[in-house]
């Protein structure tokens, strides 16, 4: 067990291997009719991505951030120049993942589009806003994420070319944005769950 646990890849690899022991025992119940077993794996992709992208996003807000402060400065390098740019890595293309499997969910269940007219359309239901809300301030935080924190956090963080003056400013600009997607993420979720837990949108 330890040769699997001491390393990353296996580790994920393993835990692969028993969602597919899962499956196989979930499909033999024949629990996975039809178009059931693709539905079901979108949304459990976009949970999953999910899960990394804000994560991530609360690792930054409730434990980098705050405590940037109270690093040495000579040890500082070590979070900018090797910890932050692998966690923004997997940070925004969990963003990216969360969309796209987002979107794939609201379009094989048929809801996408009384969902991003936010239940307007005829014959929405309140399940429909509730799941369109949560899908347009998931949208808003993954357009922060990628035209908004990536390019600043790059200056920040020396990976681009930038002065001193340009690189507090980004630094800056990319904690506000983080901050307000950290805002967004709790009403993005209750919007989210809510509208599953009440109206059962499949």
């Amino acid at each position: 067990m330890g040769a699997i646990l001491s390393n990353l890849t296996r580790t994920v690899v393993a835990g692969f291997v028993l969602v597919i022991l899962l499956f196989i025992m979930y499909y033999s119940y024949g629990d996975f009719e039809g178009d059931a077993f693709w539905k079901f794996l979108w949304r459990w992709a976009h949970v999953l991505s999910g899960v990394m992208w804000i994560g991530i996003l609360w690792y930054f807000n409730f434990v980098q951030i705050p405590n940037m402060g109270k690093i040495p400065d000579d040890q500082k390098p070590a979070i900018s120049k090797v910890i932050a740019p692998a966690a923004l890595f997997w940070f925004r293309w969990a963003a990216m993942a969360t969309i796209i499997t987002g979107l794939a969910v609201g379009s094989m269940n048929g809801y996408i589009v009384e969902a991003l007219s936010l239940g307007l359309t005829e014959g929405a239901t309140g399940g429909h806003r509730l799941i369109g809300i949560g899908m347009w301030f998931g949208i808003i935080m993954w357009f922060n994420v990628w035209f908004i924190i990536w390019p600043n956090q790059k200056k920040a963080l020396g990976i681009v070319d930038a002065t001193a003056d340009e690189k507090a400013a980004a630094a800056r600009t990319a904690m506000l944005f983080s901050r307000t997607n950290t805002l967004l993420s709790f009403p993005m979720l209750f919007a989210m769950v809510s509208a599953q837990s009440l109206y059962n949108l499949s």
